[in-house]
């Protein structure tokens, strides 16, 4: 029996507060050792199931096929395990910048999965939910699973830990950058040594990205040298977003308030438990 109710489901963004390349494998993929936090800042889901097996997301989405979208892709992946005539209309409320770093396409097919699971009452495990995510992207079962995490390997080897729940300053800078076109430059550093996870959690953090990102980006590059005078400042992951990070959250509506013109940026308070696993416990 399908939850035929309408829910407004969160996708939200995420952090890297470090990211650490520790080599490259054979197959070309790069092992790496990063920190994910939450922020309060989503994309919103609106689903409401239906038997009429077909899946409609709105709005569409300009130079995007249906085919293509991951919310899309993800609904179709946990459909081959639930009634075949099940369906949904999704509407999607995009907030979270494409191409910055902070995981919007990884946390919408996220939320698709854990939304529809509950919807057609499939009642498939997390890690069943994480590892049809993994066939997505590398990021999506972190979003499945919501807790703030140390992940490793490729990325898909997580371990649950809490990290100070800080605010931010979150800029967007105006330009796109390509995942694969930073772990394909030569220039990338790909040699930090592994570390145990007391000493990843207990020194000062840095991404090691960020110095070929702010070689190829100026405006990357820009904002990271007018924040950092104010705060600690990192690239997210690839980029190409800049967070700062501050002990509350008026401490960051201040420095929000000084930026200048060119500065696009808004204010958010980290979180170990996403918004969506909040979500979720109400429901159960």
């Amino acid at each position: 029996m399908i939850h035929t109710d309408t829910i407004r489901w969160p996708a939200p963004a995420k952090l890297n507060l470090f990211l650490y390349i520790n080599g490259q494998r054979q197959d070309g993929y790069h092992e790496l050792q990063t920190l994910f936090q939450f922020i309060d800042k989503c994309d919103y889901l609106t689903i409401t199931p239906n038997q009429s097996g077909k899946i409609n997301i709105t709005p569409e989405i300009a130079g995007l096929d249906i085919k293509d979208n991951l919310i899309y892709k993800a609904a179709v992946l946990l459909k081959a395990h639930s009634s075949a005539d099940n369906g949904a209309d999704i509407h999607l409320q995009k907030n979270l910048p494409m191409g910055g770093g902070l995981g919007g396409g990884s946390s919408d097919a996220a939320t698709t999965l854990v939304a529809l699971n509950y919807h057609w009452n499939i009642n498939l495990s997390e890690q069943k939910l994480a590892d049809i995510g993994l066939e997505l992207g590398a990021d999506v079962p972190i979003f499945v699973h919501g807790k703030a995490a140390l992940a490793e390997g490729v990325g898909e080897q997580l371990s649950t830990v809490n990290p100070i729940e800080n605010s931010y300053l979150v800029a967007v800078p105006d330009c796109f950058i390509s995942t694969p076109a930073v772990f394909g430059d030569a220039q990338l550093i790909r040699s930090t040594a592994k570390r145990d996870h007391t000493a990843l959690m207990n020194q000062k953090w840095s991404n090691d990205c960020q110095p070929c990102v702010k070689n190829n980006y100026p405006e990357v590059a820009k904002i990271i040298d007018w924040l950092i005078e104010y705060a600690p400042t990192r690239l997210t992951g690839t980029g190409a977003c800049v967070f700062s990070t501050f002990d509350s959250l008026p401490d960051a509506q201040v420095l929000l308030e000084k930026t200048p013109a060119w500065l696009n940026a808004f204010t958010a308070q980290g979180l170990n438990n996403s918004p969506l696993r909040q979500l979720l416990s109400t429901l159960k």
